[in-house]
This record gives structure tokens, C-alpha cells and sequence, in this order.
């Protein structure tokens, strides 16, 4: 089991740090449970609860609504995904929020390493909440990457990957803050560190007995600080 001054010294060498967006970043998770129930009640579907909602988060949207439909207990439409990112397009904004302290979070951590995004959410949509919630002020635009770009969705490692090398960094000096077994994976495969942001609520599904000692751990955005 790592100290606490062996896990200080590692996290203090990264060169470049990388955050998902939905569960890590920004509270999503009422928009996105929204727009999937307005979708099921267009389709004579009883609506989901939220909380279940937000645990089929994390592999993109096509996942998402192909599980909503599978928990209602109906085949989805040929035109579910479309339907889908419309009806969240519509309201991206109406809920979704920064998690407590993470814009100050992001200003003290960019003044330590660059910082990047790596999310599988669509990258016109995380482009328009990063810009509406004023945080894109701490990603240069090309360390966005969305999951409907030229590179295989998380946990595919080939966007972590890509980030590190354009910002000229190891992948073993990246470390990557999710909150997600997805994020676990994509890290794992690229050969980076992975923090876990346990206020997420990809979190709640994560599998336990995956953890390691070289994982990390915060349970609020600005615990990264103290890291």
C-alpha cells in the first residue's frame, strides 16, 4: 500500500492531466435522464428514475439509449439515437452545473500542468456546455476530444493517448480524472494514472475489486489540490 508521501510525490511529476466530462467535470446527469425519458414517453415507455439513468452513463450515447430501452422493457425505434440527441441537445444547460469548486480547481491545477478533456459525449455538445459553464477557458481547443471523432471511444486508449502526444508528454506522466470504469480501462490501457472522482456518478457502478494501490482518489474537486 502506497503512504500518503509516495502517493504526494508521484502525483506532483505529472505533466499533463486529463478530465472526463460527465460525472467528473459537470453534473449531467438530470439533463441526460431527462431527454432519455422524454424519448421513452414519446414511445409509450415508462420513464426510468434518474440515479438509473445516470448508471448507463459513460459509453456513449448510442449505449445509453439502447440500455434506457432495454431497463423500459420496449425495442427502441430506428430513429432512438437521433431522437435522443436532439431532445438533449435541446437542453444541455437546463441543469448541468460544475461540481462544487472545480472552476477555482482548474485555474490553481492550469497553473501546474496543461489540461485536457477526453470524453465519449458527441464534441459539438461538449464544446457548447464547457463554453456555457465558463470552463473552457482552462482547455486549449485542440485537448477537447469528443467520442464521435476519428479515434475510437474510451476505453479505447487511443484519445489519451493522442493528447499526451501532442502536448509532447509520457503517457506514464499523464494522469487521467474520472469517475467511471470506462475512465479506469482507458487509462489502464494507455499507461497512465487514473484518479477516480468517487463524487461522481459513474462512480456508483464501479466495480470495487478492480481497484489497485497505484489507483488514486478524491471525493470532491478540490481535494485534486491537495493531491
Amino acid at each position: 500500500m502506497q503512504t500518503e508521501q509516495s502517493r504526494h510525490a508521484a502525483v506532483s511529476t505529472f505533466s499533463l492531466i486529463v478530465f472526463d466530462l460527465d460525472g467528473t467535470l459537470v453534473d449531467s446527469r438530470k439533463d441526460i435522464a431527462d431527454a432519455a425519458n422524454l424519448l421513452l414517453e414519446s414511445c409509450d415507455a415508462a420513464p426510468l428514475p434518474e440515479d438509473t439513468i445516470g448508471r448507463m452513463v459513460g459509453d456513449g450515447a448510442a449505449t445509453l439509449v439502447a440500455r434506457a430501452f432495454v431497463a423500459a422493457g420496449q425495442a427502441p425505434p430506428p430513429d432512438a439515437l437521433a431522437r435522443f440527441l436532439d431532445l438533449y441537445g435541446r437542453r444541455l444547460l437546463a441543469h448541468t452545473r460544475p461540481y462544487p469548486h472545480m472552476p477555482e480547481t482548474l485555474e490553481a491545477l492550469s497553473r501546474r500542468a496543461p489540461l485536457a478533456v477526453l470524453t465519449n459525449k458527441p464534441i459539438a455538445a461538449t464544446r457548447e456546455i464547457l463554453s456555457g459553464l465558463d470552463l473552457a477557458r482552462y482547455f486549449a481547443a485542440d485537448r477537447v476530444l469528443g467520442g464521435d471523432g476519428p479515434l475510437p471511444r474510451k476505453p479505447e486508449p487511443a484519445g489519451l493517448l493522442r493528447l499526451a502526444a501532442d502536448a509532447g508528454v509520457e503517457a506514464a506522466m499523464t494522469l487521467f480524472v474520472g469517475d467511471s470504469v470506462i475512465d479506469w480501462r482507458t487509462a489502464r490501457r494507455a499507461g497512465s494514472r487514473i484518479c477516480l472522482a468517487r463524487y461522481g456518478f459513474g462512480f456508483e457502478t464501479f466495480p470495487i475489486e478492480t481497484i489497485t494501490t497505484d489507483d488514486l482518489f478524491v471525493d470532491a474537486a478540490a481535494d485534486l489540490l491537495k493531491l
